[in-house]
C-alpha cells in the first residue's frame, strides 16, 4: 500500500480556504497545469461526483464528500481506478493560531499491470502534493487580501 501525507499552513479565513479548493473547475489553476480538464459531472447534498483529465488527455472519474463543517473532505477514484487498484483521499484543515493547516493524506495502491508500484507513486505524489500546496497557498492568499 501508499500512503502519503503533506501539510501547509494557509493565511486566510477557514470559509474562504474550503470553499475554494473544493472548487473542482478551479483545480485546473489550483493543481498547476496537472489538469487540463475539472468539471462537476453532479450535486448531490455534500457529494460531488467530478471528471479530471490530465494534460496527456486521460480521464476519471471520482467522488467528493464535503463534511465543511467537520474541518475535511474524503474523496475516492471511481472509474476507471486503473492504474489504482484504489485511492482514498483525505483533506483536513485544522485551525492554527497563524492560519489554518491543510493536509492531504493519499492512501492507494497500484496495480499489478501498472508501469510504477506503490513506493514510486509515493514519491511522485510527495514532489507533487507539495508543489500544489504552495499553489493552493498563494493563490488562496492572494484572494484573502482582496
Amino acid at each position: 500500500m501508499g500512503h502519503t501525507c503533506n501539510s501547509i499552513i494557509i493565511n486566510a479565513p477557514y470559509d474562504l480556504i474550503f470553499n475554494i479548493s473544493n472548487n473542482i473547475p478551479r483545480w485546473t489553476e489550483l493543481f498547476g497545469g496537472e489538469y487540463k480538464k475539472a468539471e462537476v459531472v453532479k450535486k448531490e447534498g455534500n457529494k460531488i461526483t467530478f471528471r479530471l483529465t490530465d494534460d496527456e488527455g486521460k480521464s476519471w472519474q471520482s467522488w467528493r464528500l464535503l463534511f465543511k463543517e467537520k474541518y475535511f473532505t474524503y474523496s475516492e477514484r471511481e472509474e476507471p481506478k486503473f492504474p489504482f487498484k484504489y485511492m482514498k483521499i483525505i483533506w483536513l484543515y485544522t485551525p492554527k493560531p497563524e492560519g489554518v493547516e491543510m493536509t492531504w493524506i493519499q492512501h492507494f495502491e497500484m496495480d499489478e499491470k501498472a508501469k510504477f508500484n506503490d513506493g514510486q507513486v509515493e514519491g511522485f505524489i510527495n514532489k507533487h502534493s507539495k508543489d500544489n500546496l504552495r499553489i493552493f497557498k498563494e493563490v488562496i492568499e492572494r484572494e484573502a487580501k482582496k
